[in-house]
């Protein structure tokens, strides 16, 4: 399959279930529903034709001001069909959840616990969603738009992460 018959063959395969696609400066782009997403990312990696077997990055978008305010955006690589395809997800400010591509891809899970920390999106059945850049103590998300950027934080005694566990 040829990088120009991509999105079309993605249009023919999911329909409706996919909210738009396009293409801008050689960039693949389809926007799939949150009640969708695992459905349409499971066969972009498991039917052979896309073979999307690398999640290279996940990361989110914060629109505020607009509605839905988030976007999940997902980066996949075919090895096998040297192509890229970005998939991004509408995550509403009033319900920032969505199911999390662990079980499709295991390098999901420190990408899902950094959009977590810098984003507050929650992740349905997350194995270990915590922070990870950030202390457990921190309140907020920075890279929302309205974080407050003069907030200060608590203060928390500094720690040896060899003998006390992160969890504690």
């Amino acid at each position: 399959m040829s990088r120009a018959s991509l999105l079309p063959r993605l249009q023919e395969l999911f329909g409706d279930k996919l909210l738009s696609a396009h293409d801008q400066c050689g960039d693949d782009t389809i926007v799939v529903g949150r009640d969708h997403m695992i459905e349409v990312l499971r066969q972009l990696r498991e039917r052979p034709e896309f073979a999307f077997d690398l999640l290279a990055d996940e990361t989110a978008a914060d629109y505020l001001g607009v509605s839905p305010r988030f976007e999940l955006v997902c980066h996949l690589y075919s090895l096998s069909h040297n192509r890229r395809l970005r998939v991004k997800v509408p995550v509403p400010e009033d319900d920032p959840v969505v199911p999390s591509l662990v079980p499709l891809w295991k390098s999901a899970n420190w990408l899902e616990r950094e959009v977590w920390d810098m984003f507050g999106i929650r992740f349905s059945g997350h194995p270990d969603l915590r922070r990870i850049l950030l202390y457990e103590q921190f309140v907020g998300h920075p890279l929302r738009k309205d974080y407050p950027v003069n907030q200060r934080q608590p203060l928390v005694p500094e720690r040896d992460p060899v003998n006390q566990d992160w969890k504690v």
